[in-house]
């Protein structure tokens, strides 16, 4: 996938320069004053991690590996940056797990291995008003799909596919097999799931443009995740 292949149908190359943004993805210190806690004794997809470093992400899925372990699904350029990571569960802060792998550039994804028992990590993720959504299934993105997604920082908004087998030119170099819906997203939001009903589809790794003007966004697949790692989702 660090390879640069020519441009087949529905595959589209963002530069640097488009992709201005980047330099904002990770969010410093302290969550906005808008940012939801997790539920007491829960962190689900949606709910912000606070990396050791200082920087903030939004939890994209629950999954399960052997042995039954539990694992959070974060971006590559998250999971690079922290090795500890923290929630806010139950109105405090608590330590929750260490980055156990990640991949980015060339892809754009990692896992956080949860091990703080205290703590409950659902198979749900945040959706309308943060209220839960059951996610039992994976399924791959396709144009014209009608999908969701939870940031941390602007919310829930829904839209459509747009494109697949996208190639995006991050400053850290080139990453592929993303795709692309026309859905707004906000800096902070990256790693928020995106859904289609009850189906896990992806993970936010970028966007262009804001939820004021309009935007785009991109994701890394999840089912590429889930098979790179041996999880399955909670």
């Amino acid at each position: 996938m660090s390879r640069r292949r020519t441009a087949p149908p529905l595959r589209t190359f963002a530069t640097a320069a488009v992709l201005a943004l980047l330099g904002a993805l990770l969010t410093v210190l302290a969550p906005p004053a808008s940012a939801q806690a997790a539920a007491a004794g829960e962190l689900r997809g949606g709910d912000a991690l606070y990396g050791s470093a200082g920087y903030s992400c939004t939890l994209g899925f629950n999954a399960v590996g052997g042995g039954d372990t539990s694992y959070g699904i974060i971006p590559g350029h998250c999971a690079d940056v922290g090795t500890s990571w923290f929630a806010d569960v139950g109105g405090s802060r608590v330590n929750v797990g260490t980055t156990s792998g990640s991949s980015f550039p060339s892809n754009d994804y990692g896992v956080v291995r949860y091990s703080n028992t205290s703590v409950s990590y659902p198979g749900e993720v945040k959706g309308s008003g943060g209220a839960p959504v059951d996610i039992t299934g994976a399924v791959d993105p396709s144009p014209g799909m009608a999908l969701c997604h939870y940031g941390r920082v602007s919310g829930y908004h829904c839209g459509t596919v747009q494109a697949v087998n996208v190639t995006v030119n991050f400053p850290e170099g080139v990453v592929s097999g993303l795709f692309r819906s026309n859905i707004c997203s906000e800096p902070g939001d990256n790693g928020g799931p995106a859904f289609s009903g009850g189906n896990a589809v992806g993970i936010i790794i970028g966007s262009t443009g804001n939820c004021t003007t309009g935007g785009v966004t991109y994701y890394q697949p999840i089912k590429e995740i889930l098979a790179v790692y041996g999880l399955t989702l909670s």
